[in-house]
C-alpha cells in the first residue's frame, strides 16, 4: 500500500477508535467484573463481620465480579443517584422505605424482579416490580444500659432535663431512620400537628443532626448518649461489640410500645453501567442461603417468607419483638408529601 494511503487509512482507524468506542462503552461496562452497590448504612459489619460482608465475598467467590461498594443515609444515597442519572455510576441501590419509593419515582430504578422474589410479601415489593425487600427490619431506639437502670417507655419521658445533650436522632430527609422518628411520632400522637409539638419540645435535649444513624449507637454504648434512634437489625448487630446497647421502642397513646417494619429495599439502577452483574447479585441476596443467613450473621429478618431461621440471633430477635405492635404506614402518601413533612419539622424544630 503507498505510504500516503496507509496514513490516511491510519489517521481514519484512530478517529475511529473514540467512536467505536463511545458505541461499545455500554457492552464493554456490562461485560467487566465489577458491580457498585450504594447502600443505606446497617448491613456492613464494623469488623468487616456483617451480612453485606459475607454476602459480597461469597458472591465474588462464586462469580469472580467484585463488589464496590459506597454507604451512606438512605436519602443521601438517592441524592447522589439523583446527580449521577445522566451518567450512572451505581448498579445496585439499596435503602429504606420511603427512599427507595422516591427513587422510583424519579426513575431511577429500572424494573428488574429478582429469583424466588415471589417469596417476597407483597408488601415489601414494588408493584411494578422496580425493588424488592432484601432484609426485613423495624425501627427501634437505643439506650445505654448501663447509664439507665430500665429502657424508658413513653416518648414524654424523653422530654426530662436528665436527657439534655444526651439525645439525638438522625435528620429527617437525610437518613431512612431519621425520616422513621417523625414518622412513628406522627402514628403515635394521631396526627402531624401534635407530633410537630412534641418534636419541637424534644429539641431543647436533641444534640443536633446527624446524617448516618449508625454513628449514633457507639455514642450510646459509650455513654456520650442515653437515647439516639436506629433500628433493630443494625443496633442487634452492633450490640455484638457494644455491650451497653440496648432496643426499646417509645409507647402509643395506648401505652403500648409500637414499630413498624422498615426492610432494606433494593433496586436495580435504570441504566446501571453492569446492569446484568447488577441482576446477579440482586438473585444472589434473595437466594436460600443468604436470606438464611439474614438472621445468623446480619441480624435481621429474612425478606423471603419460606425461611424460617431457628438460630440463636432468630430466637433472640423475636423476644425483641414479643408485645410490639406493629402498624402499617401509608408509604404512598408519605412519599407524595415527604418534602412538606420536612420542611415542617424543620420549621418546627428550628432545624
Amino acid at each position: 500500500m503507498p505510504r500516503n494511503r496507509l496514513t490516511l487509512a491510519v489517521a481514519l482507524a484512530l478517529l475511529a477508535t473514540p467512536v467505536l468506542s463511545a458505541c461499545g462503552s455500554s457492552s464493554a461496562a456490562s461485560d467487566a467484573k465489577v458491580v457498585t452497590v450504594y447502600s443505606a448504612d446497617g448491613l456492613k459489619g464494623e469488623n468487616g463481620d456483617g451480612w453485606y460482608d459475607k454476602v459480597f465475598a461469597d458472591f465474588t467467590k462464586q462469580t469472580g465480579i467484585k463488589v464496590k461498594y459506597v454507604e451512606g443515609g438512605s436519602g443521601e444515597m438517592v441524592q447522589r443517584a439523583v446527580r449521577e442519572k445522566s451518567n450512572p455510576q451505581a448498579d445496585v441501590l439499596v435503602t429504606l422505605p420511603p427512599f427507595i419509593q422516591q427513587a422510583d419515582g424519579k426513575g431511577l430504578l429500572q424494573k428488574y424482579q429478582p429469583k424466588d422474589s415471589d417469596q417476597v410479601s407483597g408488601g415489601d415489593k414494588a408493584v411494578d416490580g422496580t425493588w424488592t425487600s432484601v432484609v426485613n427490619n423495624y425501627f427501634g431506639f437505643v439506650y445505654n444500659k448501663k447509664e439507665l437502670k430500665q429502657a424508658p417507655k413513653t416518648w414524654d419521658e424523653l422530654l426530662d432535663a436528665k436527657y439534655k445533650n444526651k439525645l439525638q436522632y438522625s435528620t429527617p430527609g437525610v437518613a431512612g431512620d431519621g425520616t422513621a422518628v417523625l414518622i412513628k411520632a406522627v402514628h403515635d400522637f394521631g396526627g402531624k400537628d401534635a407530633a410537630l409539638a412534641y418534636l419541637k419540645k424534644l429539641q431543647a435535649n436533641n444534640v443536633g443532626p446527624s446524617a448516618s444513624t449508625g454513628k449514633l449507637a457507639p455514642k450510646v454504648d459509650k455513654g456520650e448518649l442515653l437515647v439516639a434512634n436506629g433500628d433493630v437489625q443494625m443496633n442487634y448487630a452492633q450490640a455484638k461489640d457494644m455491650p451497653d446497647l440496648g432496643i426499646w421502642f417509645p409507647a402509643g397513646k395506648d401505652g403500648k410500645p409500637t414499630t413498624f417494619a422498615l426492610p432494606y429495599a433494593a433496586g436495580l439502577v435504570t441504566k446501571a453501567p453492569h446492569s446484568e452483574n447488577g441482576r446477579k447479585l440482586l438473585d444472589f441476596m434473595l437466594a436460600q442461603k443468604q436470606q438464611q443467613e439474614v438472621s445468623e450473621i446480619g441480624g435481621g429478618f429474612a425478606a423471603r417468607q419460606d425461611v424460617k431461621a431457628t438460630d440463636a440471633n432468630a430466637i433472640a430477635l423475636t423476644k425483641i419483638m414479643d408485645g410490639v405492635d406493629l402498624f402499617q404506614p401509608d408509604w404512598n402518601d408519605i412519599d407524595k408529601n415527604l418534602t412538606s413533612y420536612v420542611e415542617d419539622w424543620k420549621s418546627a424544630t428550628g432545624s
